[in-house]
């Protein structure tokens, strides 16, 4: 700790000379330009109009967006330094910010490839990423490594045959999140690999590609932890409340991902189909949505409002699930509709029968039947079957547009639907005068006849 506050303090003893603070005043200034170009380019219409269209020009012009600011501070660095050294006056400040510039701009760059690699998946820790990378870097440029780790690993606790220090933690998980990065990659090439494979069925090449992504993670933990040369065997008791703990505290995440990899082997969701969900508050036969993707926790559920509901896996399992198109995509609409005593019966079932002929999406075979189901209080319980083959276009505009016919030929042929009626009857009776009634209504005598 000692030869680290002593290189700190000598370097800002130098930062504090008139030189230098032209210096840093110059980077500043070269900074603030960079961040104004920048910002003045991404708010520009054509830049914002390239990164909403999807291929090659919009990670052109993302790339460029990345790496602008980067090259306009370098370039406006490193003319200064020119300058100083066309004038042969100190400039070890301005060489120091050439290189540290120049290495964030190389690993900004780095980290946008590596992530066009994984496919967006480390979008959002681009940036975190980055400055943990630079920042090693630029504590070995500017010699506050070796100090920093011996600062570092005076830090720390002895165990029985080890000693575990801040250092050791910190480059543990270094390497393991490098190793970790690299089996994410071989994954997702894996993955992209097995897509590409048509004879194998969509849900059988998601359920291999997740199994590829699992395992190699947790190879890559143990390789991770092996590279360090950490003697597993002297966290076995830390390991293990640890296991413990997270044994309840992960049951329901590891029954999620257990229940992932089952329905993808026994394929009975698959992306594209049509589910609803019963027996769940909210949620009905006519409630359904279309089967975006299948995740390792969930699955997506995206509806006809353009909602996408994430539904955990094991809810699939162990609650009834609708498939509507699981073997065959034909399902049978009902429709009820309630006809007048006044009214002919047959007439209007083949009325109903009528309602169902032209409509585009029902289909002819299995034709359409209408069925006088019971006598209600009012009038005929009747019912139109009919089947579609396309549920995935949606049942409730169906039933709305044969609702809709079904009402206009009744008012063409008029059938009329009963509207419920009560009737109640009042009964008036004059009071006995010097007497009373008796509880049944009967006239009583009075008391002084």
């Amino acid at each position: 700790m000692p030869e680290l506050l002593r290189n700190a303090i000598s370097q800002l003893d130098a930062l504090l000379t008139p030189q230098s603070l032209v210096q840093v005043a110059a980077i500043l200034i070269a900074i603030l330009i960079a961040w104004w170009a920048a910002r003045q380019i991404r708010t520009s219409e054509r830049v914002r109009t390239a990164l909403v269209e999807q291929g090659f020009r919009a990670r052109v012009t993302e790339a460029f967006l990345i790496a602008s600011p980067h090259v306009t501070a370098t370039v406006l660095i490193a003319a200064f330094g020119g300058v100083l050294h066309a004038l042969k006056t100190d400039s070890a400040v301005v060489d120091h910010a050439i290189t540290l510039a120049g290495l964030l701009l190389l690993i900004r760059v780095g980290v946008y490839l590596v992530r066009l690699s994984l496919g967006d998946r480390t979008k959002g820790w681009g940036n975190a990423i980055t400055f943990v990378i630079w920042a090693v870097l630029a504590l070995h440029v500017l010699g506050w490594f070796d100090p920093l780790v011996q600062a570092l690993d005076s830090v720390g606790i002895r165990t029985t045959k080890t000693r575990i220090t801040l250092w050791s933690v910190l480059k543990i998980l270094f390497t393991v999140g490098a190793f970790i990065l690299i089996a994410v990659w071989i994954a997702r090439w894996v993955e992209r690999r097995l897509m590409a494979m048509q004879g194998l069925a969509l849900s059988m090449r998601i359920g291999i590609a997740k199994f590829t992504q699992t395992f190699l993670i947790a190879l890559s933990i143990l390789l991770g932890l092996n590279a360090t040369g950490l003697d597993l065997t002297t966290l076995n008791v830390l390991t293990g409340a640890i296991g413990v703990g997270l044994g309840f505290g992960l049951q329901a995440i590891v029954a999620n991902f257990i229940s992932g990899f089952v329905l993808l082997m026994d394929r009975s969701i698959k992306p594209g189909d049509v589910i609803s969900f019963t027996g769940t508050t909210g949620t009905s036969t006519e409630g359904f949505g279309w089967v975006q993707e299948l995740r390792g926790r969930y699955v997506v559920v995206r509806d006809r409002d353009g909602v996408e509901t994430l539904v955990p896996n094991q809810n699939l399992i162990t609650n009834s699930v609708i498939n509507w198109s699981y073997t065959d995509p034909r399902v049978r609409l009902k429709l009820p509709v309630r006809v007048s005593y006044k009214d002919d019966p047959e007439r209007a079932l083949a009325v109903l029968l009528e309602a169902a002929e032209n409509h585009k999406r029902i289909l002819k075979d299995p034709p359409a039947v209408s069925r006088l189901m019971g006598f209600n209080e009012y009038g005929f319980d009747m019912e139109l079957r009919f089947w579609i083959a396309d549920p995935q276009e949606g049942v409730n505009n169906v039933r709305s547009d044969v609702n809709r016919i079904i009402w206009r030929l009744f008012k063409e042929n008029g059938i009329t639907i009963p509207i419920t009626q009560r009737e109640v009857l009042f009964e008036m009776k004059q009071p006995v005068k010097g007497g009373r009634r008796t509880a049944d209504g009967d006239e009583a005598v009075a008391p002084d006849a």
